[in-house]
């Protein structure tokens, strides 16, 4: 069930709202509860057994990590939990590739019935990780009730798509329930929901129609115009994609009492791909830091070391979104980009102008969009053979006005952050709804219900409603 389904936003979520409000306090963690189970079902009743099963034997290891057997019991939790996301993500890639193997020696090749992948096992994995780390290290008290465990892997705002919330971030959240929420954090919530659904479904869906149109032609029908257009397009969808599901998420988490973290910070403004990785999926990358980077050694042990540490991690990376071989290389060629620039391109970036630089960092990004896109090698070099022919003729391009209204919206809400005096005046807006109780209220409800009218209509209209990060 996608935030920006017609069945979430008429029926799953106003259902919910309302139930969750008119409840004692006592109980809202386990309405959250319940309907969290309910959304996993919908889309996925087989594995939601799989979901409460795996965090049932958790939750009774974490209990031992005070005692003598905690170390035990911790090696048993990642072991189990890493050998789970290896099976159900990468055992069909495993076996298709040795198969490719037998098939060009000649050899008979394995019988195999592929694995269903649960929806969302990358995120809440990452998740149920957080918490058996955080609770092992001292970082945060295990929780004393299984239900309220439960509650922080299932949370449906963020169970399938992130943000990856981290233990230590949201343990007193789930123990200490507000009795009430405020109007404000509310109003902001609702606020945050439908600028993350207008995104989705106003600037996301008709980027990806372009994009999908493209890559559907046959190899003799691309050219050099249409392959840059398709990765021009797919760079902006894929940010408005994944960068509304996360102001979705955060929106519904305010609505809720719950402060999840922001993911996204302006992306597309980095001035090297250093900064672009403490802008594009945040959780992500200090997940990956903080749970994989500086376990390994990080910077601490020489720079030799360093640079591998990098490279392993973006590897790590790359595959944890997909199991394809063009994942790995897009994890390959942003960890060479950052090590380049820990040897010595980061001095150069530095002193440039800043508009060379984030030139430099979008084109390095959308090429890797296009690794990140392709769904095989033979799709991946056509393409990125056509873009470099650079015989452009843009009267091969042809859009609606529709497009072209959404397009140049995309753009202007990728880069108007690049001057300070703009972030700051987005921020001061921001404060200033969550500040005012009369003054900004009825237009802003009445610009909420126009953006949302809109999207609803335009998802009753058509039934062309991808998500790109659903499938991770």
């Amino acid at each position: 069930m996608l935030f920006s389904s017609s069945i979430f936003l008429l029926y799953f979520l106003p259902v919910f709202l309302l139930t969750y409000h008119l409840s004692p306090k006592n109980l809202k963690n386990y309405i959250v509860l319940l309907f969290s189970i309910i959304f996993y079902s919908w889309g996925a009743p087989v594995f939601i057994f799989f979901l409460l099963g795996s965090c049932a034997i958790d939750f009774q290891l974490s209990k031992k990590y005070p005692e003598k057997s905690g170390r035990k019991n911790l090696w048993l939790s990642l072991i189990m939990n890493i050998g789970l996301l290896g099976y159900f993500k990468y055992v069909n890639f495993f076996i298709e590739n040795i198969n490719s193997l037998l098939s060009y020696a000649g050899i008979e090749t394995i019988a195999w019935t592929s694995v269903l992948l649960p929806i969302g096992i990358s995120f809440f994995t990452f998740q149920k990780i957080s918490y058996i780390l955080d609770v092992y290290w001292g970082k945060s008290k295990p929780l004393q009730k299984f239900s309220d465990y439960l509650l922080y892997i299932s949370l449906f705002p963020q169970l399938i798509a992130g943000p990856i919330v981290r233990y230590n971030d949201i343990a007193d959240q789930i123990t200490e329930r507000k009795s009430d929420i405020s109007f404000n954090s509310q109003l902001n919530g609702i606020f945050r929901f439908v600028l993350g659904l207008a995104k989705k479904v106003l600037i996301s869906n008709v980027l990806a129609e372009q994009v999908e149109l493209i890559h559907s032609l046959e190899p003799e029908y691309i050219t050099c115009t249409l392959a840059w257009f398709a990765a021009i397009c797919y760079t902006f969808h894929i940010y408005y994609d994944f960068s509304g599901y996360s102001d979705m998420a955060i929106g519904l988490g305010k609505m809720i009492g719950f402060k999840f973290p922001e993911n996204f910070n302006f992306p597309y403004l980095s001035r090297s791909i250093t900064e672009f990785w403490q802008r594009w999926h945040i959780t992500l990358g200090t997940w990956m830091r903080d749970y994989l980077y500086i376990p390994l050694g990080g910077n601490k042990k020489g720079f030799a070391k360093t640079l591998i540490n990098l490279g392993l991690v973006f590897l790590l990376s790359g595959l944890w979104h997909g199991a394809a071989w063009n994942f790995a290389l897009w994890g390959l060629f942003h960890g060479s980009f950052l090590i380049l620039e820990r040897l010595f391109f980061k001095k150069i970036l530095d002193r440039i102008p800043s508009f060379i630089a984030i030139t430099y960092v979008f084109l390095v990004v959308l090429f890797g969009w296009v690794l990140f896109a392709s769904t095989s090698l033979n799709q991946l070099f056509l393409l990125i053979g056509k873009m470099f022919e650079f015989n452009i003729n843009f009267s091969e391009i042809s859009v609606s006005y529709k497009f072209l209204f959404f397009f140049s919206l995309a753009i202007i809400g990728s880069f108007i952050g690049i001057n300070s005096k703009n972030i700051n005046k987005i921020n001061h807006f921001q404060n200033t709804i969550q500040n005012q109780k009369n003054i900004l209220v009825i237009p802003l409800f009445i610009i909420v219900l126009f953006i949302l009218t809109l999207c609803i209509g335009d998802l009753l209209a058509g039934t062309f409603n991808p998500f790109i990060y659903y499938r991770f």
